[in-house]
């Protein structure tokens, strides 16, 4: 079919026009390249199935011609995007969810969010399970992107309950591998940035909060599923196996090679002490669930960035 992806010049975004190209879709990628990059997507720019345009979905978004689905990824999302640019952040989880919605239902199109694991906040039921509301702080740092997120998905269900819009919702926890931003601050791509150029691990806090770690290659397969299926969602994407951010750094010094020390940092406010995805739903409505183990992942990423650093 056709499909449009917004931020389909990003991290994930990426993989994604890949994959669908790679199954024999016709994609259009919007991106305004705030945060996305024309070299993720270079490879595709030859074949005539893919089509990139410079655009921001925070502005009226027209798309010429039949679409199938729309695909709604565009959104900064690293933490230093929160500080930076958290207008932007709010301005496409609201008005670019709206567009984009906007634009499905005038095509007869599926729409298709890409939400997250930060709708649960700090949380305080773990693991997540889709039922759960979460504990979010609207006015903090972190909050730019949260409430964004939690809005994106209040409009998506209100385009499916007042106008019968075919939706589907994704709530993806950590997701690291190739094309990840090298500067983004996320903890995978600043520990290895970091062990590969010999310098300290930043840690913030004792180490001791947790996070998942999805390598994105799975993700992938579970956006397809749902993409292709009849579950609505939310549907949590994620790796359940939880790791500290100090056994992260460990294996991360162990993979590389290096001997870097760690530097220990104070804690960002809001920073979620345990991250957990509860996958029951999408192991039972996609039959998803992750293969690649972290090891694996980062052995994966770190050859991706090795060679970034060299070039």
């Amino acid at each position: 079919m056709r499909v449009v992806v917004s931020g389909g010049a990003g991290f994930l975004g990426s993989h994604l026009c890949r994959a669908l190209v790679g199954r024999g879709d016709e994609v259009v990628c919007l991106d305004n390249l705030v945060t996305g990059r024309r070299e993720n997507v270079a490879d595709l720019e030859a074949d005539p199935r893919f089509r990139l345009e410079v655009h921001d979905v925070s502005n009226h978004v027209d798309v010429d011609g039949p679409v199938g689905a729309v695909l709604h990824l565009a959104s900064p999302a690293s933490p230093k995007d929160f500080t930076q640019i958290p207008i932007k952040i709010l301005k496409v989880g609201s008005l670019g969810t709206h567009n984009l919605l906007g634009l499905a239902r005038a095509k007869g199109a599926r729409f298709f969010l890409a939400s997250t694991s930060e709708v649960y906040g700090d949380p305080l039921v773990h693991p997540q399970d889709e039922t759960y509301w979460g504990n979010v702080n609207p006015v903090g740092p972190r909050g730019v992107y949260d409430e964004a997120k939690r809005f994106a998905e209040a409009m998506t269900m209100a385009y499916h309950r007042q106008h019968d819009l075919d939706v589907r919702i994704v709530r993806i926890f950590n997701t690291y591998g190739p094309a990840m931003r090298p500067d983004d601050g996320r903890v995978v791509s600043n520990f290895v940035i970091q062990a590969l150029r010999g310098e300290p691990l930043t840690v913030y806090g004792e180490g001791r909060q947790t996070r998942s770690f999805t390598y994105v290659d799975d993700l992938i397969v579970g956006l397809l599923a749902l993409l292709g299926c009849d579950h609505v969602g939310p549907v949590n994407i994620g790796n359940p196996e939880e790791f500290t951010i100090a056994a992260l750094a460990e294996l991360v010094c162990e993979l590389t090679g290096t001997a870097s020390s760690v530097v220990r940092l104070p804690l960002p406010v809001d920073d979620p002490a345990q991250r957990r995805p509860d996958i029951t739903l999408a192991r039972r409505v996609l039959g998803w669930e992750p293969a690649v183990d972290l090891r694996d992942g980062l052995v994966r990423t770190i050859d991706y960035f090795r060679g970034r650093i060299a070039s």
